[in-house]
């Protein structure tokens, strides 16, 4: 599962690309720039001492995570990494990102519109959402017929919700770019109280280009965002997805009856660093949150690899912190009742062969830094679908194929889930509606100039719901990102049927081990497609034809494709 999790192919090089030295990936900061680091305490080591460590090797910590041994660290010493390393408190360090100054280019829909083609593959260009409008059954919500992807898990009126819409008192954390809690399909579920925003928006990389963009753009002229805003789109989306209510008004999620903790870890941009993940994930265990969502990678590197030949001894370094604090948060978060699920990525790759990664690293934290093409060996590891404990979806389309852009592997999967796929018509034709649909924070929708001054959408992937005066958008995404989202939903559902009474935090609590075996169990045994090497073919948007051949391995009971198969919230409830 990628960054907020890039939907589409990745195209495989064939011919040999010079690889250019590590010096001129990952250069020495010049005495005097600002630079951050991510600094791993060694395990039981005393944070006093580990403080002291870094103090003397020049570092000011500007945040620290105890609980697991994590700090963020402000240093101008351009040989800080190397002075801390040898620090007998001190287990590993990674780069975190650069401090940068106001960008020249503003930030604006174009910039984010580039941004999220990096992300989620947009749903737009393909037939008319209009097209696909049937009445809705008796009492379902009145989008209920462009939800084919919740008819496909069992999660509507006259399945799941007969049992088991949720309870209150399960809390899932949306661990993504932002909530928009004000979204009326959101707001009724939405704990405000125990939300957080763990991160900070970004200007500019270390090369001066723009990331979050500049402060002073932002409605309350600051970089620190409220814990009810998403000005990305993707948070919103997964939110809605798990837990939107029956109220009447647009579509419904897997549980319409959780609470939605906002867990903002990711960057307006989409990228998403070490610290602020590890963060949401320790708050997670700590008070009490039941299921957490995790629709992306840990930048900037796809797969962090200790010991890759082609990357520089600074760079293994790195990735080996990312792993390593990573797994801590992870297990943290696990021991204290959370249930941890991960989308698989979107990158078409099958995680159980060695594969070429050509996007990292994918964020420069020094000036100069850029992707460069990788041979991945299965040892390398993509945090946190690969993590210890986390369960990694996998994506599929509305006919029940794996999406084109689905990561897979046998033994790496462990369920599937409708995420979407627009290709997966009769013909290979782009659909809209094969996407999947769900909450659009409506201030994104004005940015980027996607609504009529009267309110009503003007592009084909954005649809608008009115109750009365309150009226509702939602977008259709695809991707791993939206499947994992719907698997968490039925992980709430089930943590709401058999969980028993949490005398710590209230609410309900079920041992994530527990949750896993009946999520597994009640998944919809889905076999390989016959031949196991089946070819996708795409008449994209500019006229050509793509065409792609993913091999699905089994194992009994699961495979590459589907792992124990797809998620169903009648059966799990039932």
């Amino acid at each position: 599962m990628k960054r907020v999790i890039i939907a589409a192919a990745v195209t495989v090089l064939t011919a040999a690309v010079p690889v250019p030295s590590a010096q001129a990936r990952r250069t020495i900061a010049e005495p005097g720039a600002e630079t951050e680091y991510v600094v791993l305490y060694t395990e039981g080591a005393r944070p006093a001492d580990a403080q002291r460590a870094i103090r003397a090797a020049g570092g000011s910590i500007l945040k620290e995570n105890a609980a697991v041994g994590v700090a963020t660290v402000k240093t101008t010493n351009a040989r800080f990494a190397e002075a801390v390393r040898d620090a007998a408190p001190i287990d590993d360090i990674a780069h975190n990102r650069s401090i940068g100054g106001v960008p020249t280019v503003r930030r604006g829909a174009a910039g984010r519109a580039t941004v999220q083609s990096r992300a989620v593959e947009k749903a737009g260009d393909g037939a008319p959402a209009a097209s696909t409008f049937g009445r809705p059954a008796p009492a379902a919500e009145p989008l209920s017929e462009l939800q084919w992807d919740m008819k496909q898990i069992h999660a509507t009126v006259d399945g799941s919700y007969r049992h088991q819409q949720g309870d209150p008192g399960v809390l899932v954390g949306v661990i993504d770019t932002g909530v928009d809690g004000s979204h009326p399909d959101i707001a009724p579920n939405f704990n405000r109280e125990l939300s957080r925003n763990f991160t900070v928006d970004i200007p500019v990389d270390a090369d001066g280009k723009a990331v979050d963009g500049p402060c002073e753009a932002e409605p309350d002229r600051s970089c620190e965002d409220p814990a009810d805003v998403d000005e990305n789109e993707h948070g919103t989306h997964v939110a809605s997805s798990i837990g939107s209510p029956l109220n009447g008004l647009g579509m419904a999620g897997v549980a319409p009856r959780v609470s939605i903790v906002n867990l903002r870890a990711g960057q307006d941009s989409g990228f998403f660093f070490l610290q602020p993940s590890v963060d949401a994930l320790t708050y997670a265990g700590d008070i009490g949150i039941d299921v957490v969502n995790m629709s992306y990678y840990i930048d900037p590197w796809l797969f962090n690899c200790a010991g890759n030949p082609a990357d520089s001894p600074a760079d293994r370094q790195e990735q080996a912190t990312v792993v390593k604090a990573m797994q801590r948060a992870l297990t943290y978060a696990y021991n204290r009742g959370v249930t941890l699920v991960s989308a698989a990525g979107n990158s078409a790759f099958d995680y159980t062969k060695e594969l070429l990664d050509v996007s990292s690293p994918d964020f420069a934290g020094v000036p100069g830094e850029k992707p460069y093409p990788r041979t991945i060996p299965t040892s390398c590891v993509s945090m946190p679908s690969e993590g210890e404990h986390v369960i990694s979806v996998s994506s599929t389309g509305v006919s029940g194929r794996k999406a084109y852009y689905s990561d897979y592997g046998d033994g790496y999967v462990d369920v599937a889930a409708p995420g979407g796929d627009v290709y997966d018509t009769a013909g290979g034709d782009r659909d809209v509606t094969r996407a999947t649909l769900a909450a659009y924070p409506r201030s994104v929708a004005e940015a980027r100039g996607q609504l009529d001054p009267d309110g009503t959408p003007n592009v084909t992937n954005v649809v608008r719901s009115c109750k009365g005066t309150v009226c509702g958008y939602y977008v259709y995404l695809q991707g791993t990102s939206m499947a994992s989202p719907r698997a968490a939903g039925v992980a709430a559902l089930i943590v709401g049927r058999y969980g028993r009474r949490d005398p710590v935090h209230g609410g309900k609590r079920l041992h994530p081990a527990v949750v896993e075996m009946v999520l597994k169990g009640a998944a919809t045994r889905t076999a390989c497609p016959t031949p196991p090497a089946h070819t996708y073919t795409r008449h994209l948007p500019d006229g050509t034809t793509a065409t792609s051949t993913h091999t699905c391995e089994r194992s009994a009971p699961h495979n590459g494709f589907y792992g124990y198969g797809i998620v169903d919230a009648l059966r799990a409830v039932r």
